[in-house]
C-alpha cells in the first residue's frame, strides 16, 4: 500500500464506489502481513515513501515466491536483491512477466515506472569492471524508484584521464554514487570535484591486504573530501536508497519531514 493507493481508495468510500466493508478488507493487512516465518511490511511505503525490498540470501525459493505474491496484492512492483541463479531459475516461472538481472543479482517483477519530468538523475560510477555488479544493483535499485541513471564504470584512479574525459556525466545530477575496491580512492577525487552529495560505496574487490573491501572502507571514510558520505562493503542497495532520499526532497523541494 503506497500513498496513492491509499488516496485512491479514500475517494472511492468518499464518492460511494466503494463501501467501507470492502475498504476494510483492503487495509487489513495493514501495517504488515504475518506469513509465519516473515511478516511483510505494507506500511512501509507510506512511511518512508518506497516499499519495503525481499532481501534473497538464507530465504528458500518458495518464501521468496510468497512474500513477493503478498507484496504484489499492495504494489505495482517487486524488487528482490541478492538473487543468485539458482534461486532465479526457481522463482521466476511462479512470478509472471517478472525478469531476472544476472549482472545486478536482482528480480523485478513488474514494470520499471517512467521517471517523471521533474525527477533529478543519479549518477553511478565504478572504479573498475570488477565492481559492476555492486554498481549495477544500486542502478537497478534506482530505476525502480524511477530515478533516471546515468552510469559511468571503470574509471579508477589507475587512469584518472578516463574520469576526466567523461565530466559530462555529472552535469545537473543531485547526487552520485561511487564504487570502488582495491583502495577506495575513486571516492574522494570525485568527492573533491563534485558540489552535490557523493555517496561512496567499497566493494570487497582487491587482493590479500584489501581484507574484503575493509581497506577501501577505512579509505572512505577517512577521506579528506569533506561531506563524504560511505555505506557498508558492497551495498550497492543502501547507497542507491540513499539516493533515493535525497532525489525525492529534490524533486518536491520540500523540507525534511520532521517525526
Amino acid at each position: 500500500m503506497n500513498k496513492q493507493k491509499l488516496s485512491d481508495l479514500l475517494g472511492a468510500i468518499a464518492e460511494g464506489r466503494l463501501a467501507p466493508a470492502d475498504a476494510l478488507e483492503q487495509l487489513r493487512s495493514l501495517p504488515y502481513q504475518e506469513l509465519g516465518y516473515a511478516k511483510v511490511d505494507a506500511h512501509r511505503a507510506l512511511r518512508q515513501g518506497f516499499p519495503e525490498v525481499i532481501f534473497c540470501p538464507g530465504k528458500t525459493p518458495e518464501q521468496i515466491i510468497r512474500i513477493a505474491k503478498q507484496m504484489k496484492s499492495g504494489h505495482d512492483l517487486v524488487l528482490a536483491t541478492r538473487a543468485d541463479a539458482s534461486q532465479a531459475e526457481s522463482i521466476l516461472p511462479a512470478l509472471a512477466d517478472a525478469i531476472y538481472d544476472q549482472a545486478a543479482r536482482t528480480i523485478v517483477w513488474g514494470r520499471l515506472p517512467e521517471p517523471e519530468a521533474n525527477t533529478p538523475a543519479v549518477a553511478v560510477v565504478s572504479a573498475g569492471t570488477a565492481d559492476t555488479a555492486v554498481a549495477e544493483e544500486a542502478a537497478v535499485v534506482l530505476a525502480a524508484h524511477g530515478v533516471p541513471v546515468r552510469r559511468l564504470y571503470d574509471v579508477g584512479v589507475a587512469g584518472i584521464h578516463r574520469l576526466f574525459a567523461n565530466l559530462e556525466t555529472f552535469e545537473g545530477v543531485c547526487a552520485t554514487i561511487v564504487i570502488a575496491g582495491m583502495d577506495g580512492a575513486l571516492p574522494s577525487v570525485i568527492g573533491g570535484l563534485l558540489p552535490g552529495p557523493v555517496i561512496a560505496v567499497p566493494t570487497s574487490v582487491g587482493y590479500g591486504a584489501s581484507f574484503a573491501g575493509l581497506a577501501a572502507l577505512l579509505s572512505m571514510l577517512n577521506s579528506c573530501a569533506a561531506g563524504l558520505t560511505v555505506v557498508n562493503i558492497d551495498n550497492g542497495f543502501g547507497a542507491a536508497i540513499a539516493a533515493v532520499r535525497i532525489v525525492t526532497l529534490v524533486a518536491a523541494k520540500v523540507e525534511p519531514a520532521s517525526l
